[in-house]
């Protein structure tokens, strides 16, 4: 492939499970779970024929709350067969978080699971929407939640006012063949099909809308750096709710017939064990996730022979860990990508047979059919080689836009279709970029983009705190940590457990501030501005142990 497609996601599995019926798609090794890409791509007829049946017309939002559970996959591609877009909701998140995304995104549908790890679903589920208790299902009214008509379960459980799997699958005989090829009939590839909800640093999380064509595209290309083929068995550890698991892992996979080993958590032990028993020859993760494998105390016990490629992303690599990963894991050919949920999201990767310096001090060159750039910050002229400045991309793969806000859109996408990322790069002479320090004050812990501001709206609502400023503070084991710096309201009598203690069960636990201090004030500049990056200097200092 030299051109990019045009073509819908229930297309593009039909035309891989056609191509390699018999070639497994979809394993769970945990549970012996497993479908061919012809049983797979049948399992989504069905359950879009389900929906379909319940209601569920082209361009409704459906948001799936749930870890890497064996239907999770299925929907991705179940919505996208009738025009759907597939909303997807962070596992870490509370009553707060998710209150907010069904309300902005003006969700219609809602699949989750009964609960993850220490949160339960179904509580924080009920408590939000009483309505569920009495009113008949698929008839829901609720003055909280307006567009929201249908809860379902993502599991065989029956739970009041939600459809469980096996009764959203018997729907499906309410749909005829014709029906089913009318809608899809109406579907264009370039559709929103995707919508990922991303922190801002202006405060709220926004939605981010990605169309068929946006990842389809960036899928095969992902696949294609990593020199993947039918052959190939992937093991995902990544959570298929963020860009890692559904683009670089799914859609890369069902571009090139590659067989998915589904993990629904990572577990260093799940994934060594997968890894040997089903001769896996790819395996995705942050650099915290790879050195908990490395550093295991079992790791001699398995086998990892099979082992060729994969990708490491969501902070850079260090150099020795990048020398484990290649010599002890048989990685020899993995590979790094940069990117942002608004770029589909890969807009730059390293290639087989990149040197180990690229491989780890660079986030490799601008993908195929993409465009990047580092522009000054405040010219927005392009910088020469080896000077900093804001990475910028333009091509198939930028967003169409955030949902219901134009002037975020525009403050991204500027009037010649560059997305700006937000982060200062350098590109050298060979067009390798390395990602050196960010224009947006978001923090990054193990993967996981943590945007100040979020956390410093929620904690203006604490009685006692009269202002409060997030920073990171530099972590040996997550890269950085949340620090919150407090001020005080008069004799307010607040102490740092207190803060944590409001954070507990209304926000995810990765933003909750690990680290508290009270200040008097804050440095600023001449024209009043807060310097975070001085916050995090004091960060450093005061917590030098983190």
């Amino acid at each position: 492939m030299s051109a990019l497609r045009e073509i819908t996601l229930g297309n593009l599995l039909k035309e891989t499970a056609d191509k390699y019926p018999d070639n497994e798609a979809v394993v769970y090794v945990d549970r012996d779970f497993r479908l061919t890409y012809a049983e797979f791509d049948d399992l989504t007829d069905t359950i879009a024929k389900g929906l379909m049946g319940l209601g569920v017309k082209k361009g409704e939002k459906v948001a799936v709350w749930a870890n890497n559970v064996p239907y999770w996959v299925a929907l991705q591609f179940a919505t996208a067969k009738i025009g759907a877009v597939l909303l997807t909701v962070n596992t870490h998140y509370r009553s707060h978080e998710l209150e907010y995304l069904l309300k902005h995104s003006e969700t219609e549908n809602l699949f989750l699971i009964g609960q993850y790890r220490d949160h339960d679903y179904l509580t924080t589920t009920y408590d939000l929407i009483p309505e569920l208790r009495d009113q008949e299902r698929g008839q829901l009214s609720t003055d909280k939640f307006p567009h929201l008509k249908r809860v379902f379960y993502l599991g065989h459980q029956k739970h009041r006012g939600m459809y469980s799997i096996p009764e959203l699958q018997a729907m499906a005989a309410m749909v005829t063949d014709e029906q089913y090829a009318e809608r899809q009939a109406q579907l264009d590839p370039f559709d929103v099909v995707n919508m990922q909800y991303t922190s801002g640093t202006t405060g709220f999380p926004k939605g981010v809308q990605l169309t068929h064509y946006n990842i389809v595209n960036n899928g095969y290309w992902i696949g294609a750096n990593q020199k993947f083929t039918p052959g190939d068995r992937l093991c995902l550890t990544v959570p298929l709710f963020h860009c890692f698991g559904c683009v670089l892992g799914v859609m890369a996979a069902v571009n090139h017939g590659v067989t998915m080993v589904i993990l629904e958590d990572f577990v260093p032990l799940e994934v060594m064990a997968a890894v040997d028993q089903e001769r896996c020859t790819a395996v995705y993760g942050v650099p915290t996730m790879y050195i908990a494998i490395l550093d295991h105390p079992l790791f001699t016990r398995f086998d990892y022979s099979s082992l060729r490629t994969g990708i490491m992303a969501g902070s850079p690599c260090p150099v020795e860990v990048m020398k484990r990963v290649i010599d002890k894991m048989n990685m020899r050919e993995i590979t790094i990508c940069y990117g942002l949920t608004e770029s589909s999201p890969v807009m730059s990767q390293t290639v087989v047979g990149d040197s180990l310096r690229h491989m780890t001090e660079t986030v490799g060159r601008a993908m195929p059919e993409v465009e990047v750039k580092v522009v000054d910050p405040e010219t927005h002229e392009e910088c020469p080689p080896g000077v900093v400045g804001e990475v910028c991309c333009r091509g198939y793969l930028v967003m169409k836009g955030y949902y219901n806000n134009e002037e975020a859109t525009r403050a991204a996408i500027d009037k010649d279709g560059w997305l700006h990322s937000g982060d200062l790069g350098v590109m050298d002479e060979d067009g390798y970029l390395t990602i050196t320090g960010r224009l947006k004050d978001m923090i990054i812990r193990g993967g996981e983009n943590i945007y100040p501001r979020e956390i410093e709206e929620f904690l203006y609502t604490m009685d006692g705190v009269l202002d409060v400023q997030v920073a990171g503070v530099p972590s040996r084991k997550f890269g950085e940590e949340c620090g919150a710096f407090v001020i005080r309201k008069g004799d307010a009598d607040i102490e740092a457990e207190d803060i944590i203690d409001f954070c507990r069960g209304k926000i995810s636990r990765y933003k909750i501030p690990k680290y508290v201090t009270f200040v008097d004030a804050y440095p600023m500049t001449a024209s009043g501005k807060i310097q975070k990056y001085k916050l995090r200097d004091m960060a450093a200092e005061l917590w030098p142990d983190a």
